[in-house]
């Protein structure tokens, strides 16, 4: 996903873009990015985690997005997720304390199938050759 007339980097580092802010296309506040997990074996993101809600860090609920979901507004420093506030409430959430297994195949793909994306194809090859 591009935003319209917005120059776009090829490459930024995790730790500039932890923070920023999320808002849909109606410009309304989502929350912000609060983590990118990386699958290891490829060395890939395979979803961010998105903060929403609570009050100074506290009661937040944190919820996986991939990455294809995600569109980088540069310019205002911002991350644009094309959804509403109340289907980001119904989409695939955890808490602070109790963070899914990142190589849990049912919660990755619950995350994919709920956006519509399809898994990317290094993390489908990884899981297969894994299993063998």
């Amino acid at each position: 996903m591009e935003v319209q007339g917005t120059k776009m980097k090829r490459t930024m580092s995790a730790s500039s873009l932890s923070g920023d802010k999320v808002v849909n296309r109606q410009n309304e506040d989502l929350g912000n990015i609060k983590d990118f997990m990386l699958d290891l074996d490829s060395g890939c993101v395979s979803y961010a985690v998105l903060s929403y809600g609570g009050f100074l860090g506290m009661g937040d609920k944190l919820f996986a997005v991939p990455m294809q979901a995600l569109a980088l507004d540069e310019d205002n420093k911002q991350f644009i997720l094309d959804v509403s506030k109340e289907r980001l409430k119904d989409s695939p959430s955890f808490d602070q304390d109790n963070w899914p297994d990142s190589a849990d195949q049912q919660f990755i793909s619950r995350v994919y199938d709920y956006y519509g994306y399809q898994q990317p194809s290094w993390r489908s090859s990884d899981i297969s050759s894994r299993q063998r």
